[in-house]
């Protein structure tokens, strides 16, 4: 028995190490001790749900929706595709974002603060013209606020399917509210506080979004042809493919993407609860901060 136990542990903790340097990359031990280990005020107090939802392995799959749903508008798209380093980099990319993520949700608040603050200066630097001729800006307040609202609401409706611990009502709303203090911080005006805003918000963009070549594009590489040893796919595939469930029905119809409801009713579905419980299962919980007061 001791043995066996033995062999589990060391699975564990090989696969759990092996998914922890993928998403936080070689800083990610010294960031993590740095972001939870720093005593000092923090944004979000242990009981407000953006913790929960931040920390659960249903983020796996939410942040994969969002990428999705989030390049349905064009100058979004345009500015991922021409300035992300995305398919060249990446690894590269979902580790700066899991540690923006990390950092603004677990950080003192003066980190969360300063990781906005470069956020915003990169922004700055980001314009260009779409193919079609169109002119983007990253920093663009409308831009940034499609952005956040896709995100936060590809975040919530993963951690409503696959979180160990669903949010009541009230805490949904609570995220979304938590999320606004975040997007303030990165420059969007007056984000939504409450899932009836964010619901009014999402369909107030939607004449503008469409799935354009470079779109297409993106979902092609994201879901079909990732960077991933063999061994990785099948359950990356998993994960993909409830992503794609995630969306919205018109989205994945722009996207060109197949939805088949009584195939992910038998089987996507549940797949994505058992490799989400995987995930959750190989990658132990981040150490409680050394001081949590709001901020």
């Amino acid at each position: 028995m001791r043995q066996t136990g033995a062999r589990v542990d060391g699975l564990r903790d090989r696969l759990g190490s092996g998914l922890f340097a993928r998403v936080a990359g070689p800083d990610g031990p010294r960031n993590r001790a740095r972001i939870h280990g720093t005593p000092g005020p923090r944004w979000f107090g242990p009981e407000r749900p953006i913790r929960r939802v931040h920390g659960d392995a249903s983020m796996f799959i939410g942040g994969l929706s969002a990428l999705l749903l989030q390049s349905l508008h064009p100058l979004a798209m345009a500015a991922v595709a021409a300035h992300s380093g995305f398919r060249g980099d990446p690894w590269g990319r979902l580790q700066r974002t899991s540690t923006f993520l990390a950092t603004t949700t677990y950080g003192t608040a003066d980190s969360a603060r300063q990781a906005c603050e470069r956020v915003r200066a990169v922004h700055e630097r980001v314009y260009g013209v779409t193919p079609e001729g169109a002119a983007y800006q990253a920093g663009d307040p409308h831009l940034l606020g499609w952005v956040h609202a896709a995100e936060v609401d590809s975040f919530l409706r993963a951690h409503q399917r696959y979180g160990r611990h669903r949010l009541t009502a009230q805490e949904c709303d609570g995220y979304v509210e938590d999320m606004a203090r975040v997007a303030g911080a990165l420059g969007v005006p007056d984000p939504p506080r409450s899932r009836a805003e964010l619901a009014e918000l999402l369909s107030a963009y939607r004449p503008e979004l469409r799935a354009g070549r470079q779109a297409r594009g993106a979902a092609r590489f994201l879901l079909l042809n990732p960077p991933l040893p063999f061994v990785a796919r099948l359950p990356y595939g998993v994960l993909a493919a409830n992503a794609v469930s995630l969306l919205p029905v018109w989205a994945a119809r722009e996207l060109r993407l197949p939805r088949l409801p009584l195939v992910e009713d038998v089987c996507v579905r549940p797949l994505g609860s058992a490799v989400t419980s995987a995930i959750r299962w190989a990658m132990a919980p981040p150490p409680s901060p050394a001081s949590v007061p709001n901020a």
